[in-house]
């Protein structure tokens, strides 16, 4: 396929996505990254074994699966020209977006209060990381949040229509690598101690 044929529209959608992915794949890169660290470091003397991560990121990951499955609800309705089931859908991916991450935010209080801290005398080399992991994929969905604030916008401006999703599937893309991240980053950080 030339991707330099077709209409603009088209060639702007195309410009758009590429962006997308090469963003996407830029933060895989990050994350490799810290988890690449995270296991050279699991070496180190000082390495707790066998620590258990906080409940509240448990349930976290089940709020964002379920997230992804309400921003695909969102799609599917505004392919069929569902207005308000898709803004329904919209608004209930928001809602759990932010639940994710108070979720996230009780998983930090609850590994303080185990006495596990980011930095000082009292923390721990691997309790770091998980709190780096975590917040820096709190500000990613953060990011994702925002583009979701943006998506529900547009939409409420009837800007998307069964002929027109461009910008919803921009943000549903996004949101869903976001998910799948986070299952990415709970499973390696349950399973490699």
């Amino acid at each position: 396929m030339d991707l330099t044929q077709g209409t603009g529209k088209e060639k702007n959608a195309r410009a758009k996505k590429m962006m997308l992915w090469f963003g996407i794949v830029s933060l895989l890169m990050g994350f490799a990254g810290w988890t690449s660290a995270y296991i050279v470091s699991s070496s180190r003397e000082d390495w707790i074994k066998d620590l258990a991560l906080p409940s509240s990121f448990l349930g976290s990951t089940l709020v964002i699966i379920i997230s992804s499955i309400t921003y695909i609800m969102a799609k599917k309705a505004i392919k069929q020209d569902r207005i308000k089931q898709c803004t329904n859908w919209l608004l209930l991916t928001l809602g759990l977006g932010i639940a994710f991450i108070i979720l996230q935010f009780n998983g930090f209080s609850q590994m303080v209060a185990n006495g596990y801290y980011f930095t000082g005398p009292t923390s721990n080399i691997k309790m770091s990381y998980v709190f780096l992991i975590a917040a820096v994929h709190i500000v990613h969905v953060v990011a994702g949040i925002i583009s979701l604030l943006v998506v529900i916008a547009n939409h409420l401006r009837n800007k998307y229509s069964s002929k027109e999703m461009l910008g919803l599937e921009l943000g549903a893309t996004f949101w869903h690598f976001l998910d799948i991240l986070w299952v990415y980053l709970i499973l390696f950080m349950y399973f490699v101690n």
